[in-house]
């Protein structure tokens, strides 16, 4: 009964049999590779590194992706591997150099992932090697041994990864981004239906909309996990970011589109016809997201959208009475979207490894892809050497932590020196209430594992009865330890280790008093080195970060306004401040959420607060294509009131900033105005003009009600609203 209400509570937390699947593979590699080193070759050494390779791999590697593509980026790590444990190796002669190379390969490793996830999931392995080959005793000349034990443990574990019980193959960004994009343009055919057909499919049209919304939702960083987020600095992951966020504001003009819904059919009205290619760009650009997809089109839509801009402007109210502005408000919201599916479709192509010259019409957005890879990378590390750099307090906060550890191990002379510095690896993160979270199951388990080991040592003293335990106990600490919880995970690994070393060099009952000694030492000095660097974590970095990121956004709003009314030059400098911090703010978002937060702290709805900033760039480089600088200049009274608009958007920036930085509310938030209104406010300030400059008035309008829209979803309550 007891076996299978615990065979229930396994399968309930592991339902596709990954966390298994993937300790059975590690059990079978680890136990092939000891038992041929140990007793085939006769080899501890061999042993020694060919399981804690197989181990350090197999289960602190967290790597994105199917099969294939774990089995290879294993396989391509091992120079890295090598020269790791070479180093650790000749730096063993004394503690500290040791400690020394552990500060720079800390240092490093852990900064390395700034540039990519596949290295943040290798992380903590190539820490592992390291720490390993860094202990006495000081053989140079036993490298080659070192080094041969490491690499038959992952070129084994690699080939297991694809032919022993592989893993079904996830559900990559790419494709939740592919089928998002499905909906939205469902939503979008809905949506010119609606605006020639009004009263039709009302229901079917809600449906639309909500299964869009709910499909978007699913983009959000936050909710992927970071090995597979796209979160590189490289081309293709930012193409992919910035597809998501031309995507959710697509999906938010369409449905103020569909709002704003004629009272009577309108059968010519330009929007529609407009929607329609943008529905059809919209799909055949997630198609164009699959490998095997041509990529889209963009001809039909631009011509398009030059239709579009050709007819708005002089379309009437009929009987010579002037722009009909109601249908320009709608045409100038359609093509707002059009610039956003527009965004989106070459997005994708550069997602899909497409070089393509349509990146010329978005200079700036797309400037990144005319570089090369290492380029993006050098460009993401510099950026990211900066004082509210949540990745380098991360990296400079371990490293220490490890060369401290290291410090202390060789300085008290410990037998078992490198379990200290992975105590250390395992309780530290990078806030402090993460790191107390951590400690306290470290500790309980380690206690529970070493009564369990002592015991164990005294009533066992035949090795090869822990010879044949070794499969089970390398299949209860990285399967059922890890689905039942970081403390039984602590206690079996430490079972584990009294396993392996009772036929390494039995030590009897003084190996698990070594283990508790040891994991306390590399407990503490974790600990310290949260609470005394940087111990609020990425959450104080994100919410310094933001409030910059936020306040530059209100200043390019507000300097776009004076270059449209002829005050100013475009603002590209500003473009490029917000390019800046938005690096930073990327990041900081992303570790953010692998962190524990503190319930006490006011919640901020991050997703919203940050699209907030996101659109401000694409949506005034797309306005200053079509309303050039000074457009509007020559009429101060109607100047007045959009600098006042503007004024009153750039204060909700600042009092948003304030908001995530200090926790307090935050001013109310502007109320988007009706486009018709606000233009029969303006007009007469204009006088007597024609309806270009009627155009020009409704594009500015509706760019600022746009971003006032994103301001009020961030309190609107509706965490799938984009």
């Amino acid at each position: 009964m007891l076996g299978t209400s615990l065979l229930g509570r396994l399968r309930r937390r592991d339902p596709g049999d990954a966390v298994l699947r993937r300790a059975a593979r590690l059990t079978l590699v680890a136990s092939v590779l000891f038992y041929a080193c140990r007793y085939g070759a006769g080899s501890p050494l061999l042993a020694t590194y060919a399981l804690f390779g197989t181990i350090a791999a197999g289960s602190f590697a967290q790597l994105p992706g199917p099969a294939a593509r774990r089995a290879r980026i294993l396989v391509t790590s091992l120079p890295a591997v090598w020269a790791l444990i070479a180093a650790g190796t000749l730096l063993a002669w004394s503690t500290w150099a040791a400690a020394g190379g552990m500060l720079v390969v800390g240092f490093v490793v852990t900064f390395a992932g700034v540039g990519s996830p596949r290295l943040v999931g290798l992380a903590s392995a190539f820490q592992l090697f390291y720490i390993l080959a860094s202990f006495p005793p000081y053989q140079p000349g036993s490298l080659p041994q070192r080094l041969g034990g490491v690499t038959l443990a992952i070129v084994l574990l690699a080939a297991a990864e694809v032919v022993l019980w592989p893993d079904p193959v996830p559900v990559s960004y790419r494709q939740m981004l592919a089928r998002a994009a499905d909906g939205v343009a469902a939503f979008l055919d809905a949506t010119a239906d609606a605006l020639t057909a009004p009263g039709g499919g009302r229901g079917a049209d809600d449906r639309r909309r909500e299964r869009a919304y709910d499909l978007v939702a699913v983009l959000g960083l936050a909710r992927n996990p970071p090995e597979s987020a796209p979160t590189a600095a490289g081309a293709q992951d930012r193409a992919l970011r910035i597809s998501a966020s031309a995507l959710r504001e697509v999906l938010a003009t369409a449905d103020r589109l569909a709002t704003d819904a004629p009272s009577t059919p309108i059968p010519d009205l330009a929007a529609a016809h407009l929607l329609r290619p943008c529905a059809d760009a919209t799909r055949a650009a997630s198609r164009g997201l699959l490998s095997d997809a041509p990529q889209v089109d963009l001809r039909d839509l631009d011509a398009a959208i030059r239709a579009a801009e050709a007819d708005y402007p002089a379309g009437s109210a009929g009987g010579g009475e002037g722009p009909d502005v109601p249908r320009m408000c709608r045409d100038a919201t359609a093509l707002a979207l059009a610039d956003q599916v527009r965004i989106f479709a070459v997005g994708t192509r550069i997602a899909a490894g497409a070089h393509t010259a349509d990146v010329e019409a978005y200079p700036r957005l797309f400037e990144y892809a005319r570089h090369r890879a290492w380029t993006l990378y050098w460009r993401q590390f510099r950026a990211h050497l900066a004082p509210r750099s949540a990745h380098l307090h991360s990296a400079l906060r371990l490293a220490v932590a490890l060369a401290v550890a290291r410090v202390a191990a060789g300085v008290l002379h410990l037998n078992h020196g490198f379990w200290v510095l992975l105590a250390t690896l395992t309780v530290l993160r990078t806030s402090a209430a993460d790191t107390r979270t951590a400690l306290r199951p470290a500790v309980l388990g380690t206690i529970a594992g070493v009564v369990a080991s002592g015991l164990l040592v005294l009533l066992v003293e035949a090795p090869v009865v822990y010879a044949v335990v070794l499969p089970v106990s390398l299949l209860l600490a990285f399967g059922v330890g890890r689905l039942l919880g970081p403390v039984w995970q602590q206690a079996l690994f430490t079972l584990l280790l009294t396993v392996v070393f009772s036929q390494l060099s039995p030590e009897g009952w003084r190996l698990a008093e070594a283990r508790l000694v040891d994991v306390g030492l590399g407990a503490v000095i974790g600990v310290l080195a949260g609470v005394a660097m940087w111990p609020r974590g990425a959450g104080h970095d994100l919410r310094h970060n933001a409030a910059r990121y936020l306040a530059v956004s209100g200043t390019a709003v507000e300097r776009t306004v004076e270059a449209v009314l002829g005050d100013g030059r475009p603002p590209e400098h500003d473009f490029d401040r917000v390019g800046r911090r938005m690096i930073l703010v990327d990041s900081s978002y992303c570790q953010y959420h692998s962190e524990r937060h503190d319930p006490r702290r006011a919640r901020v709805n991050w997703d919203a607060a940050l699209s907030a900033g996101h659109h401000v760039v694409p949506g005034a480089e797309s306005l200053l294509r079509r309303n050039p600088p000074g457009c509007l200049a020559g009429w101060p009274a109607a100047a007045a009131l959009l600098r006042d608009t503007a004024g009153h958007l750039r204060s909700a920036y600042d009092d948003l900033a304030g908001e995530v930085t200090q926790g307090r509310p935050a001013g109310p938030m502007p109320v988007p105005t009706d486009c018709v209104d606000e233009v029969d406010r303006l007009r007469p300030l204009l006088g007597d003009v024609d309806a270009a400059a009627v155009r020009h008035l409704v594009e500015v309008d509706r760019w600022l009600a746009g971003l006032a829209n994103s301001l009020t979803r961030i309190h609107a309550g509706d965490a799938r609203r984009p």
